[in-house]
Formats: C-alpha cells, sequence, structure tokens
C-alpha cells in the first residue's frame, strides 16, 4: 500500500497506460480522479474497479488542450478527496502522417493535446501542491519517441520530448516546494494509439523482434514504475526519466 491515503489525478485515464496507471495506484491505496475526453463508458469502468478495490475515484470529463479545464479537473479532486498529491500527465494522441504533406491541423492538435494540455495540467496540480505546503509527485508520460525519431511521427515525437523536458525544469523549479518532477519513456505499447498500426502481423513482428525481452509492452507494465514515481520510495528521485520499453532503446543490433 505505498500510495496509502494520498489523491491521485490522472489524465487520459479512460483507457490505455492511464487507464492501468489509475487502477495500479487503487491498488497501492490511493483515491483516484480520472480524466477523460470522449469514452465514458471506459471511465465509468474505470471508476467502478477502483470502487471494487475499496478505494474512492471520480471521473471528470475535458479537454486538456483547454487550459480552463485544467484548474477545473483539480478543483473537483480536491472538492472529492481534499487534496492533490499526485499528478499523472498521461493523455495523449498520435494520428501516424506523413511529413511533407502535414496537415497544419493534425500538427496543431498534437501539439495542443500532448505539450500544451500537460503543461497546462501540470501547472495547475503543481498549484494546488505549493498551497498545501507538503509536497508531492508530477509524473508525465513521455515516450521512447522523445529519444529517437519516427517518420511517421514528426509531429508526435516533438511533443514527447517536449513533456520529459519539462519534468526536468519543473524538477528544478519545485524542488524547493517538495514536489518531484519526473517522467516515464514507455516504448511500443499496445493501446488505441497504435492498435491499427500493428494490426500488420509483419510489422508487429519486426516490432516485437527488436525488443529484448521478446515481447511488446502492455499498459499494466506502466502501473508499477508509475506508482513507484509517485511513492515514498522515490522520495530523492526528480528529473529523472525511466525507460519502461522492454530494451528496446539499448538494442542496437
Amino acid at each position: 500500500m505505498l500510495l496509502e491515503g494520498k489523491t491521485v489525478l490522472i489524465t487520459g485515464a479512460s483507457g490505455g497506460i492511464g487507464r492501468a496507471a489509475a487502477i495500479g495506484c487503487a491498488r497501492h491505496g490511493a483515491n483516484v480522479a480520472i480524466n477523460y475526453l470522449n469514452d465514458r463508458e471506459g471511465a465509468d469502468s474505470a471508476v467502478a474497479e477502483i470502487e471494487a478495490l475499496g478505494l474512492r475515484a471520480i471521473a471528470v470529463r475535458g479537454d486538456v488542450s483547454d487550459p480552463a479545464q485544467a484548474p477545473i479537473f483539480v478543483q473537483a479532486a480536491v472538492d472529492a478527496f481534499g487534496s492533490v498529491d499526485v499528478f499523472v500527465s498521461n493523455a495523449g494522441i498520435c494520428p501516424f502522417h506523413s511529413f511533407l504533406d502535414m496537415p497544419l491541423e493534425v500538427l496543431d492538435r498534437t501539439l495542443r493535446v500532448n505539450l500544451h494540455g500537460a503543461w497546462y495540467m501540470t501547472q495547475a496540480a503543481a498549484n494546488r501542491m505549493v498551497d498545501q505546503g507538503r509536497g508531492g509527485a508530477l509524473i508525465a508520460v513521455s515516450s521512447i519517441s522523445a529519444l529517437v525519431g519516427g517518420g511517421m511521427q514528426t509531429h508526435y515525437t516533438p511533443t514527447k520530448a517536449g513533456v520529459h523536458s519539462l519534468m526536468q525544469s519543473c524538477a528544478i523549479a519545485l524542488g524547493p516546494h517538495g514536489i518531484r518532477c519526473n517522467s516515464v519513456l514507455p516504448g511500443t505499447i499496445e493501446t488505441d494509439i497504435n492498435r491499427e498500426d500493428l494490426a500488420d502481423p509483419k510489422k508487429r513482428e519486426y516490432m516485437a523482434g527488436r525488443i529484448p525481452l521478446g515481447r511488446l509492452g502492455e499498459p499494466d507494465d506502466l502501473a508499477g514504475p508509475i506508482v513507484f514515481l509517485a511513492s515514498d520510495m522515490a522520495r530523492y528521485v526528480t528529473g529523472a526519466a525511466l525507460l519502461v520499453d522492454g530494451g528496446a532503446f539499448v538494442n542496437l543490433q
């Protein structure tokens, strides 16, 4: 029960990594506030699964790219649970597209959700933590794409490098307030973002073949690292980036 008595806020938590992290935090004793945009059914089922564990959860609809939604989400968590102890910036999109004919609206939306949204939400959560005066933990779900390129991801990889950099700078800015700021860098994790891309058996086999552990990642593979960074076990860890990729990044063969 590494997070007993804490309140955890997670964006984009109706499915995928966000949902797995929300349930993982609840299993360690946290009450959880879930942000979602379109998947109300997924958000409600995540809340129900958390409540079945004997913890409390709420689902709050909001578009992270809208700066007005950040304080609304934070306040909803405070109203429900009384505090903001951990914030996980997870919401993100990756509409795969070639570079030379990238529509401006695809670029703009990706930047606004992945990078601007992370900034807005992180700032709102940090302000509440500072007001509370007892520190906290901020965690961004970045990506291995922050470190490597992708021909169909020229709009996506800069955003993931950006949220990683955001946590590094926040670690400096918020360290005096006892707020730790870290990022996790998932490798190829099977979620709705890449489901279509991995539907090709040859592509799937190729992607799995690059990973030393021999398989693609699952959302639950991120729950443990996020719980660790959220907990007091990581009380002297800030400004760090934790690769969760099955060894893909170090495999140059």
